[in-house]
């Protein structure tokens, strides 16, 4: 059998496997299979067939050719990020490798593969899924490689989503009923990390730390400079002192039903969000077909003026977006209300997937409905 050259994959500089393509395709047959079309379905997308092998070493005593699960998803990873247009990665794991039957069983049983159903498939291929891998399967459980970072808050990443429980929010805003949400993350924790290829560094959402009373921290110095710059308080309109933003932060950070956190590129603060539950936020009336108990939104201000432009709008928002998805998977939709005629801001969510569902008015404002549904987000090559 023929075959394209060997690729080598390296973590933190230790080889981990190699890879090559073989001299065939395959294709995941799904509402085909059992019907007259199973053998003429040409438009079901066809890739080449991948084999994985243990890495190769040049020392005898280095003869135990195996990779870890947590290197294994590792890999995974690196074929999305290299094959990030195909929907499935089909592959087929060396008999070599020593621990390949705990491989397999780790890729079906995470869901981060299946097999094909068809007759005419190899039963040795598995195919990668590019919607589950990027729901992260195979992490939770398994290893702390994901996109989540192990939390020191117990309840906000755990294994299983926050326990559904009735309770009530009543403000001068809104008057619902909700599902009770999970306590807050500790001041200064990473709740999210990406590498984001468009721009070449790691983005980080971070729990807003406000520092000790009456002092300064350097989350509370950059949010209250952002809010006095002219450029954010026509969005935000919150310009003002030191203890008015302090003020505001705490207010933020006691509601249950907003998460403030701040952003960051390779570690340098570069803006803020707010995302916020919508059941609980007066947006929620405004839902054309009625807001669902696990619908997010979220308020963004980019307050470093060189980490603007299309790119790194493009980077934070397909982010935010697949935090709030990853967060909790009973969130079926993320929502967003940016000025009608803030026609920058609405170019940069149709770019990153989202449709207007509606425009309507606020008291102060004409707001565009952008929503962007979680199926559609992980169908579809957004990461």
């Amino acid at each position: 059998m023929s075959c394209t050259p060997t690729t080598q994959i390296i973590l933190d500089g230790v080889p981990v496997c190699t890879y090559r393509s073989l001299d065939r395709t395959a294709a995941l047959l799904l509402s085909a299979v059992g019907t007259p079309y199973e053998q003429t379905a040409t438009h079901v997308p066809r890739f080449p067939v991948l084999e994985i092998s243990a890495p190769s070493f040049s020392m005898p005593a280095q003869a135990d050719r195996q990779i870890t699960v947590p290197d294994m998803w590792s890999v995974i990873y690196t074929l999305f990020t290299r094959h990030h247009k195909q929907e499935t990665i089909p592959i087929i794991l060396s008999s070599e490798i020593t621990n390949h039957e705990e491989l397999r069983a780790y890729i079906l049983c995470a869901g981060l593969g299946r097999t094909a159903k068809s007759d005419h498939a190899s039963p040795d291929d598995l195919f990668l899924m590019r919607a589950t891998f990027w729901q992260g399967a195979g992490t939770h459980g398994y290893h702390g490689r994901g996109w989540l970072p192990p939390s020191s808050t117990l309840s906000i990443h755990a294994a299983a989503p926050f326990p559904s429980v009735h309770s009530f929010t009543r403000t001068p805003l809104v008057i619902t009923a909700h599902p009770l949400r999970p306590p807050k993350p500790k001041q200064g924790e990473v709740l999210y990390r990406r590498y984001c290829p468009i721009v070449k560094q790691v983005l980080e959402l971070i729990y807003f730390d406000l520092g000790v009373e009456r002092g300064v921290s350097a989350h509370l110095e950059a949010f209250h400079r952002w809010q006095n710059d002219e450029r954010v308080n026509k969005g935000w309109n919150e310009s003002g002192t030191l203890e008015h933003h302090r003020k505001y932060v705490k207010a933020v950070m006691n509601d249950p039903a907003v998460l403030p956190l701040m952003m960051s590129w390779d570690g340098e603060l570069m803006g803020y969000t707010e995302l916020v539950y919508l059941k609980e936020n007066h947006t929620g009336v405004f839902v054309p077909d009625g807001v669902k108990d696990f619908d997010r939104g979220l308020h963004v201000l980019t307050g470093e003026e060189r980490f603007r432009g299309w790119e790194r709008a493009q980077a934070w928002l397909r982010s935010l977006h697949h935090y709030l998805f990853l967060a909790d998977p009973r969130t079926e939709r993320v929502i967003g209300e940016p000025k009608a005629d803030n026609a920058a801001i609405i170019q940069v969510s149709l770019d990153a997937t989202m449709h207007i569902a509606t425009v309507f008015d606020f008291p102060y404002k004409r707001s565009a409905m952008t929503v962007l549904p979680r199926e559609r987000f992980f169908k579809f090559d957004v990461l």
